[in-house]
């Protein structure tokens, strides 16, 4: 009788309400046990990458091999992940009103004594507020990863590369980062695979200047023209006097 009261007493909490409504006595009952545990659960569930997913999974040394290409890839992950907050600070917003509304459309319901409204209604409101308490807790994660991003950043900003203009470092970490691939194919490779990975590195390398940037295809284009012109050193028999 004592757990029936207490079941009781908490399906009417906020947190709680929602599924105890809908479950069986016995199952009720389970969840009221797991309360605590369930809570804490949700607050420490992992939602986005942990400071080492970001630095060994994301900026691992196979293809992030230089400290520029570690650093613009930093960049990368982080305005991925500010754009996806904004994008949620808008959510959050059309929530907060959907919620406004609901709560408009009960008044007029209780008023009109309409019952069933008000059930539905009861729904869309205990539903609207867990969505907002999900997206809640997605934007302080998104925000935590924000801040590891701002910190790894830091980190990797020694003035031992071009932190203004993303290209500068690029043809130096490619190749860097290509050779590591053509060291990973094994024996039963495909073709397209070796093509993928051969291919621009070749290219790279063939047009990486001693400066470590690129030429432009005309100058390749020229340098080879140039090799190609110049006629091979040949013996020459020596004229009579």
């Amino acid at each position: 009788m004592t757990d029936n009261k207490e079941t009781k007493d908490l399906a009417i909490t906020d947190d709680l309400k929602p599924v105890l409504s809908v479950l069986k006595e016995k199952d009720a009952q389970a969840i009221v046990a797991l309360r605590e545990e369930l809570t804490d659960t949700w607050t420490k569930k992992q939602i986005f990458r942990t400071e080492t997913e970001m630095r060994i999974s994301v900026l691992n040394d196979g293809k992030h091999p230089t400290q520029a290409s570690k650093y613009w890839q930093s960049v990368r992950e982080q305005n991925a992940m500010f754009e996806a907050l904004m994008g949620l600070s808008f959510d959050l917003r059309r929530q907060e009103i959907k919620r406004l509304k609901l709560e408009k459309k009960m008044y007029k319901a209780q008023n009109e004594g309409d019952e069933l409204k008000q059930m539905e209604l009861q729904v869309d409101l205990d539903e609207n507020l867990y969505g907002r308490a999900n997206m809640e807790q997605v934007a302080q994660d998104r925000v935590r990863e924000l801040n590891t991003w701002s910190k790894i950043k830091s980190e990797l900003e020694d003035g031992t590369f071009d932190s203004e203009n993303v290209n500068t470092h690029q043809a130096e970490s490619y190749k860097h980062a290509l050779n590591n691939r053509v060291k990973a194919l094994g024996p039963n490779a495909g073709p397209a695979e070796v093509v993928n990975a051969v291919g621009p590195l070749q290219t790279v390398q063939r047009l990486q200047k001693e400066d470590g940037q690129l030429l432009d295809f005309k100058e390749a284009k020229l340098q080879l023209t140039q090799g190609q012109s110049q006629p091979e050193q040949s013996e020459q028999p020596e004229q009579p006097k």
